[in-house]
């Protein structure tokens, strides 16, 4: 366990809300999984997915929560901290929609939350990597504060690192 406080895992704004995941999210998580063109992989597959960020969270304090809508009360995505490319210290901004949500301010709002449950936790910088080709979530990252610092390439593609400080 790191020096850091442990970050809230249940965050909610004016429209949303972050929580822990269940094992009753498996489908929902396949399916936004599926979103990506990569493949789909079996519910029993999703949970221990879903087990494995458990066991995660409870080793690391930082967690990737699950977003539902709090009117409609439905599964829309995923947004928190992982260590990812980089560090416990350091950990990465995370988050991803299914594509029905996208344009509605929904994953800016989601992650500024975890901006606030980050900055909580005592920790003075977060990264982002985004694929260079990802318009949308350069557009979220910039709302936030976010700077560009460096690129890398991957098998995938070029990388682009963001970081901002806390708070």
């Amino acid at each position: 366990m790191s020096s850091y406080e442990t970050m809230p895992f249940h965050l909610e704004t004016e429209r949303l809300i972050l929580r822990p995941w269940a094992e009753s999210d498996a489908a929902e998580f396949r399916d936004l999984l599926t979103e990506r063109g990569n493949g789909t992989q079996t519910v029993e597959h999703i949970r221990t997915a879903i087990a494995e960020l458990l066991t995660a969270t409870e080793s690391t304090g930082i967690a990737l929560l699950p977003i539902q809508r709090r009117d409609e009360g439905d599964f829309i995505g995923y947004c928190g901290l992982i260590i990812g490319r980089s560090t416990l210290e350091e950990p990465e901004i995370a988050y991803e929609l299914f594509q029905h949500a996208h344009g509605r301010g929904y994953a800016t709002e989601a992650a500024g939350a975890v901006l606030d449950a980050a900055a909580a936790t005592g920790r003075e910088r977060l990264w982002a990597t985004v694929a260079a080709w990802n318009t949308p979530s350069f557009r979220v990252l910039e709302k936030l504060g976010f700077e560009r610092d460096h690129v890398s390439t991957e098998d995938k593609g070029e990388i682009v690192w963001l970081t901002r400080s806390l708070p």
